[in-house]
């Protein structure tokens, strides 16, 4: 069995996991290992890192299957979209699972912030941090919504940049957390709300806590403590071209947007 950190683009996608007839980071893999022959479809002991949501991104999303020694991440990218970059591979013991073995995982959130207040984004997140607590207003889900949390944000630029880890994620728990803090920090909220949302009342309608946008976030780890990642040279130097690439398109579009909004505001 072999392991690949793979990074990709979630803009594309709609979200991580397969999905019937809509484009999917996984779809995307299975295609790929079908055209190489490697399997028909699922390869035999597929598991992934994690699920992420329709537009999140990843520098190290885990996924792993048997698979022949031939099938490099390499081998794995020519068959794979551009804006999908398998980057590193690990051989993996035997009944290897890549979800249940995760020790840990870890996530940045790029916040465009320039009125937030990083001294009360950090009591709030800090709030949120050490020990396990019960995150149960800050994800859909319904059960098994206890995490022990650990994270910081600082400032850069107008961005504020959250690092956030913890052994596993409940749905949205990250991008709630972000939008909790930003309301903390901007303001529009009191540092003790942090406490009524971690409390056990349920906090539903305009109370509660709605995700910040996905497209900000990405997956930046996932700890496997007995996998020895060997980065492939070929495979990273195509993943830093794509991404590259990418981020000149989105900075150049960036400038186009500024250009157009301050002539709209000053003819």
């Amino acid at each position: 069995m072999r392991a690949f950190r793979v990074a990709y683009d979630g803009r594309p996608f709609h979200g991580f996991q397969r999905q019937p007839d809509v484009p999917t980071v996984e779809e995307a893999i299975f295609d790929a290992v079908r055209a190489l022959g490697v399997a028909d479809g699922k390869p035999e002991g597929y598991a992934a890192a994690g699920r992420t949501d329709a537009g999140v991104s990843a520098v190290a999303q885990t996924v792993a299957f048997e698979c022949p020694d031939w099938l490099t991440p390499a081998a794995l990218n020519s068959e794979l979209p551009a804006s999908v970059r398998a980057w590193a591979s690990a051989e993996a013991p035997p009944g290897f699972h890549a979800t249940h073995h995760a020790e840990s995982r870890a996530y940045v959130y790029h916040l465009y912030a320039p009125d937030a207040d990083l001294g009360r984004a950090e009591e709030a997140l800090s709030r949120l941090c050490g020990g396990e607590n019960d995150f149960h207003n800050l994800t859909p889900d319904d059960e098994n919504t206890v995490r022990d949390l650990r994270g910081e944000v600082h400032r850069d630029g107008e961005y504020l940049v959250f690092e956030l880890r913890a052994g596993g994620f409940v749905r949205e728990m990250v991008r709630r957390v972000v939008s909790l803090v930003r309301a903390v920090a901007s303001g529009d909220a009191e540092v003790a709300k942090v406490e009524r949302v971690l409390g056990p009342e349920q906090i539903d309608g305009p109370a509660g806590i709605a995700p910040a946008p996905a497209y900000p976030l990405v997956l930046v780890d996932a700890v496997y403590p007995r996998l020895d990642f060997s980065v492939d040279e070929e495979a990273a130097a195509s993943a830093r071209e794509v991404f590259e690439s990418l981020r000149e398109e989105r900075a150049t579009g960036a400038r186009v947007a500024s250009e157009i909004s301050t002539r709209v505001e000053s003819p």
